[in-house]
C-alpha cells in the first residue's frame, strides 16, 4: 500500500506498518527510580512506536471528525491477544488529532510468522449529507 495523495480531501487513508505491536496491557514495565516505583513503556513497545513513526504517513491536514478504523494485525505467533490500542495511539498527530475520534472499529487477528504487520484503513464516518 502506498502513501495517500494528500493534495485532495481524504476519503480513506490506507497503509501497512511492518512489525508486531506490543499489547498495550503488556507494554509497561515496572521500574524503581530513586526508590519510587514507576511504570514505563517496555523496550518492545518503545521499539514498535519508533518503527511505526517511520512507516506511518503524515497527513497535512490530519483527518477531522468521527472516524472508522479497520485494522488487521498479523502476528508472528498464536500467542498475542488482539490489541489495537498502541496502533491507535501511534496515529495521533499524523493521521488524526486524537484517537478519541475513532468511533467505529473493525479489528482482526491474523497469523503471518514471516511477516508480522498491521494493515490499516482509516476513513471518515459520514453524516447524512455525505455522498
Amino acid at each position: 500500500m502506498s502513501t495517500p495523495d494528500i493534495s485532495r480531501p481524504i476519503d480513506a487513508c490506507r497503509f501497512v506498518v511492518f512489525g508486531e505491536p506490543a499489547s498495550k496491557a503488556n507494554s509497561r514495565q515496572m521500574v524503581k527510580i530513586k526508590g519510587v516505583t514507576r511504570f514505563i513503556k517496555s523496550k518492545k513497545a518503545l521499539n514498535y512506536v519508533a518503527a511505526f513513526a517511520l512507516q506511518c504517513p503524515k497527513l497535512d491536514p490530519v483527518m477531522e471528525g468521527d472516524l472508522s478504523a479497520t485494522i488487521t494485525i498479523f502476528y508472528a505467533s498464536r500467542r498475542p491477544d488482539l490489541d489495537e490500542a498502541v496502533i491507535l495511539d501511534c496515529m495521533q498527530g499524523g493521521i488524526y488529532k486524537n484517537d478519541r475520534q475513532v468511533k467505529e472499529k473493525h479489528i482482526y487477528w491474523a497469523l503471518d510468522r514471516e511477516n508480522p504487520r498491521a494493515e490499516i484503513e482509516i476513513s471518515p464516518i459520514c453524516d447524512k449529507g455525505c455522498h
